[in-house]
């Protein structure tokens, strides 16, 4: 069972790599961009993403996939 949850670690630590890159480039940027050419709200939304819900999700995947690899998880 530890070794699952060394495995299921390092998904999580693939699928916040994955997420990032794609919050930015697909939704984060874009909006910003956008944002920036006229439409405000587009704007807000792209600050948000960018600033504070990217780095949340990521930051959270990363931590629980640290974890799991680590060991943290492991029952003796």
């Amino acid at each position: 069972m530890n070794k699952i949850r060394r495995i299921a670690g390092v998904i999580w630590l693939t699928l916040s790599a994955i997420a990032g890159y794609f919050s930015i480039t697909s939704i984060g940027l874009p909006k910003f961009n956008s944002g920036l050419a006229g439409n405000q709200s587009d704007l807000v939304f792209g600050i948000i993403m960018l600033f504070i819900l990217t780095p949340l999700i990521v930051g959270s995947m990363l931590i629980f996939g640290y974890y799991s690899v680590s060991g943290e998880y492991d029952r003796e």
